[in-house]
């Protein structure tokens, strides 16, 4: 249970270390990581902290959410997205996610955001299977092939690899390598590619599965 950052994709680059090597970076813009509201177990049964990401204009967001917003006294965010922790009381409303302070030991990170669709797909392009003969005289190129017996069990299972929707759903890229912490320009760089489009919304979290400090 830990916090996490709203983030902002904003396009890949490389730069270069101690050692003059190239390192492939995405910029990741971060967001207002403001405390908009406190969970707690004796009033709501569970600890959990909810943080606004990036300032919109009012229009953006509907009178519920707006509402809300007055009570904490915070300026109108976009998206608002709750954390478990395991003690609420230490957060003021109002009050900023200190950066250094969540990402401090963090070597690694995990990044979640939602994947670029790439519409509707064959098996080869959505799960890498292989592919017949290309020379002349094969009938048999991209297709798929066979998709289970004859009599028995005389059905397709379930699960099986087939054609469909490729892309456009929530995932999780872990383990990244977090290369730097750039607070004077607002952004951090990861190592390698994330999840999602330039400009797309991103969480990023310390990676509590696999960084030395757990």
């Amino acid at each position: 249970m830990t916090l996490g950052l709203h983030c902002k994709k904003v396009g890949m680059t490389t730069i270069f270390d101690e050692e003059g090597l190239a390192i492939p970076v995405t910029v990741v813009a971060l967001g207002e990581n403001v405390v908009t509201a406190k969970r707690s177990k004796d009033k709501h049964g569970y600890e959990a902290v909810q943080t606004g990401g990036f300032t919109v204009k009012e229009k953006k967001l509907n009178k519920c959410d707006l509402g809300h917003l007055k009570v904490a006294n915070v300026a109108p965010v976009k998206p608002l997205k709750e954390f478990r922790v395991t003690d609420s009381s230490k957060f003021e409303l109002g009050a900023k996610i200190d950066v250094n302070e969540l990402l401090k030991d963090a070597k690694l990170v995990d990044v979640y955001g939602h994947s670029i669709g790439k519409g509707f797909q064959g098996t080869i392009k959505r799960y890498n299977a292989g592919r017949g003969p290309m020379s002349h005289g094969s009938k048999f190129h991209r297709s798929m092939g066979s998709i289970g017996a004859g009599t028995t069990p005389g059905r397709v299972f379930r699960g099986l690899h087939m054609p469909g929707q490729m892309g456009s759903v929530n995932v999780c890229a872990r383990k990244l390598k977090l290369v730097k912490i750039d607070l004077e320009k607002n952004v951090l760089l990861i190592k390698g590619a994330v999840p999602g489009w330039d400009g797309g919304h991103l969480v990023v979290k310390p990676s509590q599965k696999f960084n030395s400090n757990r």
